[in-house]
Parts: C-alpha cells; structure tokens; sequence
C-alpha cells in the first residue's frame, strides 16, 4: 500500500512537472511594411527571458518557450523597433512588419540584447553590407559597386585599378565562391574590372565568409560571397534608378497579385561608347546587365520565386576585333514549411558563362565557356532554442567548353577547329548545427561530404609514366612532355573520382556583457581552377576541373578572434588572426602559352601555398559621424617544389610571393551627416604594392640585349594609395512619397595619384637601351549622378 502512494505521488509529481515545462512554439516571418519584402537577420527578441533568434535568409524564424505571456521585441537596423505581447498557450503562426525609418538617428539604435546576441554567435570571419551602405561609398566614374565596396574589408583586396575580381586572406580570385540568389557567377566584373555585375539597387542582403564557413557552402577555399536579391513589392508599384555621366539604371518592382505575388525588372547599360565618334574614336567598350524576379505565395506554407540575371559586354577595335562576354542564370525555389521547426528550400539553378571573340583581320571566330545545373536541397530544423541543425544536399553537373574556332567568312584561311569538351559532376551533403552549450559557450559545427567525378571525354593524352610535364636537366627547365598515345571516353564514363570529407567549427566563449572570443577551423576542397597567367582573371581565362592529371585544391584555415563592443555599442571592435594551407595550388611552367591549349596538363606543376594575418576592424555605429577603419598584416606566399632530387622546381623550390600578397592594408571608410539635405562620404586607401618579377640585369648576344629576371614575384609595384570624396544633396529630405530624389558629387582619387597598374620593360627605339614604362589608368575623375525613387 505505501508503495502504492508512493507511486501515485510520484507520477502526479511529473505530471505537474510535465505539465510546467509544457512549450510552444512562436514562428513565422517578418517583412517591411510598405513592400511586403521579408527581411534577412531580424532580431526577434524576449528581453525579459534573455533568449531570441534571426530570420534565415528568406525571412522565416522559429522559437520555442514554456506556455505564458511575453515581451516580444522586433528590430532591425535602420528600421522602427516594434514591441508586442504574446500568450503562448498554443504553437503560433505570425507574421510581423517593419516600418523603415525616417526618424532621427536614436530611434533606430539596435538594442543592447541584440547586440549581446551578436557576441554570443559563434560566426566569424564574416562581413556583411546594407545597400545603402555600398551606395554611399565614393567609386570611379560615380557608379556603386559591391566589389569595390567590400574591398574596403580586412582581409580582402583587389589586384589594382581596372582589375577583375578580388582577392580574400591572399587567395587568388578563382577560390571565391560567388553566388546570386544562389547561382554560381563564374565572372563578376564588367568592363575588364571597372564595375561589377551587381546592380545595388536590386541587392537585398549580402554576407562575404572569410573563414568560419558553414558546411552548406563548398567548392572553393578562400570565400563565399553571398548575395540574395530583392524579392519584389507585392503591395503597390515602385521604381528607383539613377543617372550617371557613364552609365543609367532603374529598377521597377510590383504586385503581380496583391499581396501575394510580385516582380522585380531591373536594368543598367552604360553609354560612353556613344561620344567616342564625337572624337573620331571607332572603338567601343560598354555593357548592360538585366535582373529579374518573381515570387509568389502559394498558401502560408509554400512560396516559390524565379530569379535571373544576364549581362553582357561588348568591347571592339574598329572593325577588326570585337569581344562579347558574360554571366547567364536562372533559378527556380521552393521554400516549403513542413512544420513551425522545420524550413526546407529546394531550387534548381543554371548558370552560364559566355566569352566570344570575333577577329574580323584574321577571319575567324573564337568561342569558350563553362556552364553547370545545380540541384540543392536544404532544411533547417529549429530543434530547440539552444540546438539548430541546417542540413541538406546539392549535385552540379558542369560542361567546359575550353574553345572553338571557326572561320568568319567563305574565303578564310582558317580550319574549323573545337578543343575537346570536359564535363563533371560535383556532389555533396552536409549537416550544420548551432549548439548553445552554455550561457557563455555557443558552438556551430558540421561536416560536408564532398565528391567530384571527372566524366569521359572524346579524347584524353597518354604520357609515359602519366608524366605530362618532364624536366630538362641539360638546360635545368621544365618542358612539355611528347604524348604517346591517346584514349577515349563516353560521356558516361568516370575518368577519376575524387571525395573529400570537410570538418568544420566555430566557436565563441562570453567573457561578458560586451566582449567574446571565438575561433574556427575549416577545412574545404576545390575542384575547380581558373586557369590564367595574369595577376587578375580576364575574360579569356578558361575553367578546367580537376581530373587525371590535375588535383583538387585542400584547404585547411585556422582562425581566431577578440570581439568587443564600447559604449553602449556605439563602437565595436573585431580582432581577428587567421592561418591558411592549401595543397594542390597550381602554377605553371616558364614560357606557358594558356590561350587555346587543348593539354593544358603539359604547363601545369602542382605545388602548395600559405597565408597568415592579422585582420584589424573598428567601427563607428553611432553618431553624425559614422564609419570604419580597416587594417590588414599578411603574408601569402607559394611553393612549387621539384618532384625528384634533381628537379629544381619553381623559384628553386623555394616560397615566393603570390600575385596577391600584400604586406600593408589600411583602408578608412567615412560618412558625415552636415545636416538632413546633405552627406559627406570619404575613403582612403594605401596598400603595399603588388608582387612581381623585375630583371636585375641583362647581356648581349649577337648585339641583342636581353634582360636577365630575377626570382618569381621577388620585387614589387609602388605602394598603392588614394582618397575618394562624395557629397550626397538631398532637396526634399522629409518626403516619402511620390517623386524623392538626390544628387551624388564625387571625386575619385582626389590628390591625382598615378599609381602603377603595371611596370614593363622594353628597348627604347631610339636610343637602344633597356627602359621601363609605367602603366596609369586612373588619375582624378570628377562625376556626378542624379538618382530618383517613386
């Protein structure tokens, strides 16, 4: 009998216990107001509990609490705080909105439990731009620019003025991942660098990942560049552009059904080529580029979107050469709630990248490119407040188009001629969680499977002892080995398979309210290379997989940072220190000849490369006055060693620079608010010039005089440095509807810096002698644009 009672006791005691941790759970999105546009990172907030969450990349959250009545705080920067009260007696579905704000600065302050949020988050390495923000940054020639913008980061730079591409934690530019709505963009620059691909105005969120990066990305080993586009107001018609001295755009967005389906239509071209003849000038050089989306909800549970990009540019000397090239995608999603802690995304991607030249004086045409269909599938599952697990799937399939030439008209001279199409297939799973172990420890970590398969191809050299590249011992060079045969492959044949397994961790310990450590380790794999033996891809850089004769590139990146907020987080500081090592990086032979190649094996050496840093960030947040300053310490070097005792290697087997190392970055970013009509935006830039190879002497032969080189990447360029200036004049601050306009003045490089895009040294006709030439192309470039909103 007492067991009895003992039993009942405790049973009741459990069900009381049960029934006083019985938990609901709070989901849904949130959106801004005006346009119905979800919003990215949003903070929803219980401050009394000291526990919350972010909306993930389509707007969407989930938070489980025990059964009662809460504070709930919504906000998000640059938009008004909003406050709610919730009874949580069962699972609710809400979606809330955000009003942009018009206020004066105070009123839209980021609280304190935000900000301590953002301490407790294991992600580092990680930075992350407004529009807004891009917008306000002075650039050459008036126009916005995201890659330029982000160059202003620690750890990332550009290989100078006028160069395609960026460099990240001294990475070349072919180990960034770059994704639109995530469609791999295989080129990122217009008009071989001056301006990127991306339209700001049709930009909703972007993230650049440094290092600490999530097991759902892979396939490259120095970044990920991630932006999402806007998705449409599916509430009332709207449009933005601007108009510049060399370029226009507009954007016009609207409900394709009221609230429940939207467009997006934007477009930019520039037009200098037009005043060319005005100056008997034949050439050309311009671009346009076309974004557009559209969503729809189909219920409260589905929503799909289609999104696109294409650009194009066309550049030509008289009528002799023309060159046409550019980034094609499209993607289809799906994102599917199977329940209030279960998110699913689901898209189908293509992308392409296009080059064509056609050489009108020789008679033929010349046509490369790459293009892949990407399958992804992901889920991210709010288990409870301290575990979410994000995990999925993703397949590519790429076809490689190296070359094919063709002749131009019946009376060429020219042979139709096609070098060999490659395809692959890339896979991969993965698994991440964000673990709160503690009040003070968070952890996020996970692993991805990858595996690559280098598919039949027409024809594939034979070499002896599969050695396509054999070293002269006589003339101690490297040279290109004789082929001995040659095989073939159908399509669906497996030339070589490759499978990696990439771990990955962050971790961020508290050391209180203001202030946290965190370190990260990843290690990712590359199949993919750009092949180019130039310091910045160009257009006529060709991708090649990896395969029989080419290895993936294997990073492993260690990390570890100080992270501070002062002053009631009117600044914030983030010291950040960082070591990469990558096998497999390639180089190539002296004397490689990459344009239409068909073996390219027989010019490339596999090496290995390294870089190390310390990456300094201190912000401004509040205030009139606003901004960053940016300071970077590295090193990035190479190594290429020979693969037999009497093999010298490269540089005699000895590291040396890479194209991309830069010893000194400092980079101040600044905006001043004189009043509500106008803005002052300045920034300044010094960076240690870059790596390259000077001769340090010469002979003569036979009355010749040739220069003798020094090591590889042994001497440098001058230090580059400049300061841009803009002023931002708005006439009618305070309006928000109907016509809102505004004028940007700006100066680019105002002290009129001719920094050295290149050096090169020649004979001087004249006189006979050896001589360098120095290669400028920005001096100070006024402009102005005007740029309008209804």
């Amino acid at each position: 009998m007492v067991i009895k009672k003992l039993l009942i006791l405790c049973f009741t005691c459990f069900s009381f216990q049960l029934y006083a941790q019985e938990r609901f759970t709070l989901s849904g999105s949130v959106l801004e107001e005006n346009s119905n546009e979800t919003l990215i990172g949003v903070n929803i907030i219980f401050p009394n509990e000291r526990v919350g969450t972010i909306t993930n990349e389509y707007g969407f959250f989930s938070i489980t609490m025990p059964k009662g009545e809460y504070e709930v705080v919504i906000s998000y920067l640059g938009y008004k705080q909003r406050i709610e009260t919730i009874i949580l007696d069962q699972n609710i579905s809400q979606t809330f909105t955000l009003n942009e704000s018009l206020e004066s600065l105070d009123e839209v302050i980021i609280t304190e439990n935000v900000e301590k949020l953002n301490i407790k988050n294991p992600q580092m390495s990680v930075n992350a731009l407004s529009s807004s923000t891009i917008q306000q940054i002075p650039v050459v020639l008036g126009e916005a620019d995201v890659i330029k913008a982000i160059t202003l980061l620690p750890g990332v730079t550009s290989a100078g003025e006028g160069a395609s591409g960026f460099n990240v934690r001294g990475g070349s530019a072919d180990q960034n991942l770059i994704l639109l709505d995530e469609a791999t963009i295989f080129n990122s620059s217009h008009l071989f660098g001056f301006f990127s691909v991306f339209n700001p105005d049709a930009i909703k969120d972007l993230k650049l990942y440094k290092g600490g990066i999530p097991a759902r990305y892979g396939g490259r080993v120095s970044s990920v560049l991630d932006i999402y586009q806007k998705e449409g107001n599916n509430k009332s018609f709207q449009a933005n552009g601007g108009v510049g001295l060399v370029s226009s755009r507009l954007l016009v967005e609207g409900p394709l059904k009221k609230e429940k389906g939207a467009f997006l239509l934007g477009g930019r071209s520039s037009y200098a080529h037009l005043f060319l003849p005005i100056f008997d000038i034949n050439n050309i050089a311009y671009f346009y580029d076309l974004n557009t989306k559209l969503s729809y909800k189909l219920n409260s549970k589905n929503n799909i979107y289609l999104s696109g990009y294409f650009g194009r540019d066309v550049f030509s000397i008289s009528d002799s050469f023309e060159n046409t090239y550019g980034n094609t995608v499209v993607n289809f999603r799906w994102n599917h709630l199977f329940s209030d802690k279960i998110f699913s995304n689901m898209s189908l991607i293509y992308s392409d990248y296009y080059y064509g030249l056609n050489l009108n004086f020789v008679e033929f045409d010349w046509q490369s490119g790459i293009s892949n269909l990407n399958f992804k599938y992901d889920l991210k599952h709010y288990v409870s407040n301290s575990l979410k697990l994000q995990y999925g799937l993703n397949s590519m399939y790429y076809s490689f188009n190296p070359g094919e030439i063709e002749p131009s008209t019946p009376t060429s001279g020219i042979n139709a001629q096609d070098l060999i199409k490659k395809y692959a297939f890339e896979n991969a799973v993965y698994v991440d969680a964000e673990h709160k172990i503690s009040n003070k420890l968070t952890a996020s970590y996970g692993v991805r499977l990858s595996s690559f398969l280098r598919l039949g191809q027409k024809e594939l050299n034979i070499y002896e002892n599969d050695n396509p590249v054999v070293f002269n011992p006589n003339f101690q060079i490297y040279q290109q080995a004789k082929t001995i045969g040659t095989e073939s492959f159908n399509q669906s044949n497996t030339i070589k398979s490759f499978a990696n397994i990439e771990p990955r961790i962050a971790l961020a310990y508290q050391l209180n309210a203001t202030s946290s450590v965190k370190a990260s380790y990843n290690k990712m794999s590359q199949y993919l290379h750009l092949l180019s033996n130039t310091s910045s891809p160009t257009p006529l850089d060709v991708w090649a997989p990896s395969g029989k004769y080419i290895k993936p590139q294997l990073l492993d990146q260690y990390a570890i940072g100080y992270f501070k907020n002062f002053y009631d987080d009117a600044y914030s500081l983030e010291i950040e220190t960082y070591y990469k090592d990558i096998k497999n990086r390639i180089d190539y032979i002296d004397g490689t000849n990459l344009i239409a190649n068909d073996a390219i094996e027989r010019v490339i050496l596999n090496g290995k490369s390294r870089a190390y840093g310390l990456e300094l960030l201190l912000r401004k947040n509040e205030g009139r006055l606003k901004g960053w300053l940016s300071y970077t310490l590295s090193k990035s070097e190479q190594k290429t060693e020979g693969r037999t005792p009497i093999e010298t290697g490269i540089n005699n087997g000895n590291w040396y620079n890479t194209p991309y190392d830069k010893t000194h970055d400092i980079s101040i970013t600044a905006s001043y608010d004189i009043n509500k009509k106008w803005l002052l935006n300045a920034n300044f830039l010094f960076q240690t010039g870059q790596p390259t190879t000077y001769p340090n002497g010469q002979y003569v032969y036979n009355g010749i005089s040739i220069p003798n080189y020094s090591d590889r990447n042994s001497t440098r360029l001058p230090s580059y440095h400049r300061l841009d200036l803009s002023a931002t004049y708005t006439p009618k601050p305070n309006k928000n509807e109907g016509w809102q306009s505004n004028w940007v003045f700006g100066i680019y490089n105002l002290y009129n810096r001719r920094n050295a895009a290149s050096i090169s040294f020649g004979e001087n006709r004249i006189t006979g002698t050896n001589e360098a030439t120095r290669l400028a192309i920005f001096g100070i470039i006024p402009s102005v644009s005007y740029n309008f909103k209804f």
